[in-house]
């Protein structure tokens, strides 16, 4: 009883690990093709563009000419960057916090939205020609729901423009982008409003050259030629993407490492009961060749046991690691559930490691002569 209550609680932990390990990827799989609102690839991030000073302006339009540069935006609020800058806007002049609508803002040009490969669900991006556009806005699809106009465009925003709220600006709605995930996948997409106004905090570089590593020399160059003083900092904006996940992904090695070991231990616990197993049938074994057994039939004799015991476990295994990896994956608002093949190759797994393990020592105990076997005492 004790050895088997062993072998049960052994490839209860390792079945629960498997899952766990499985789900963990799947989750990170998940995160890695989810549409999240924006293009990532391609996108080089040169930060601290703000030591140029009044320079910057000139920088970002030398950059723009480089051949295989295809757009160039400039602003430190970046969806992979973590920025952070909430406010309340107002649907009317009159100030009414009850009315007060609270929303990240951030400040962008006319070439953000192209750059970063955002949609326009409706109206239109800002544009450079439009004068009107100094007080021009875009909002995203969980700001437009908030403000619940029939049409968002073209209807008023007010923004207090100094600490007693007296004065509040009007700015009108130009168009309404696409939901993009500028928080953690974690966090809900909440309202946003991009005002078209001037940030020099970095330089995002949308790239079309089947040569990267050239075209980084000459941004760098230019950066040099620019502000030989400073260091020149850049990333790119998929890898920025990747390190918000970093805690997941160190989890998943670790989940991996102990998975393995787990299983290893499980296996050769099963390995020594298997061969224990057929030393105490050593007679038996002989006794049924004799009569006509062939090599299947002992192995099937010897395994039908532990495999029992594996399906015993995998009964256990199931519901708990269900349970811990459920509430996991309720820290990401968008999230995978926990799939049944998961499940499936989990169990799958746990037997066929098992059935491996055993019959090993099964087939050898079945091609031992019978004649040995008949002897031994």
């Amino acid at each position: 009883m004790l050895r088997n209550v062993l072998v049960v609680g052994q490839f209860v932990i390792s079945i629960s690990l498997i899952i766990g390990t499985l789900v963990i990827y799947n989750q990170l799989k998940y995160i890695e093709n989810k549409d999240i609102g924006f293009n990532r690839e391609h996108v080089m991030t040169v930060w601290d563009t703000w030591t140029l000073g009044d320079k910057a302006k000139t920088f970002k339009q030398e950059i723009k000419q480089l051949a295989g540069v295809q757009s160039v935006s400039m602003t430190g609020y970046l969806p992979t960057d973590g920025a952070n800058n909430n406010s309340s806007v107002f649907k009317d002049p009159v100030l009414d916090q009850k009315r007060a609508i609270l929303s990240s803002i951030w400040f962008v040009d006319e070439d953000y939205v192209p750059t970063l490969g955002m949609k326009m669900v409706a109206g239109r991006n800002f544009s450079a020609q439009m004068s009107t556009d100094s007080t021009a806005i875009i909002v995203n699809e969980s700001a437009a729901k908030l403000l619940a106009f029939s049409d968002p465009l073209n209807k008023n925003l007010y923004v207090p423009q100094d600490n007693m709220a007296k004065i509040m600006k009007p700015f009108h709605i130009v168009g309404v982008v696409k939901d993009f995930n500028f928080k953690s996948l974690r966090q809900n997409v909440t309202p946003m409003i991009l005002f078209n106004s001037q940030d020099r905090g970095a330089l995002s570089i949308r790239m079309k050259s089947a040569d990267i590593k050239a075209l980084e020399g000459q941004i760098k160059a230019k950066w040099v030629a620019f502000s030989p003083n400073h260091e020149f900092n850049y990333s790119f904006m998929d890898k920025d993407f990747e390190k918000l996940y970093r805690t997941e992904q160190r989890t998943g090695q670790i989940a991996v490492s102990f998975t393995s070991l787990a299983i290893v231990i499980a296996s050769l616990g099963l390995f020594g009961l298997a061969a224990y197993a057929a030393e105490q049938r050593t007679k038996e074994i002989g006794i049924r060749k004799v009569l006509g057994a062939n090599v299947s039939n002992i192995v099937g004799m010897l395994s039908k046991d532990f495999i029992r015991l594996v399906i015993i476990a995998i009964l256990v295994a199931v519901p708990v690691a269900w349970y811990f990896m459920h509430q996991w994956l309720q820290g990401f608002a968008y999230h995978q559930n926990v799939q049944w093949w998961i499940i499936a190759v989990a169990g799958l797994g746990a037997v066929a490691i098992a059935f491996v393990t055993i019959s090993f020592q099964s087939i050898k105990a079945a091609l031992t002569n019978p004649v040995k076997s008949l002897r031994s005492e």
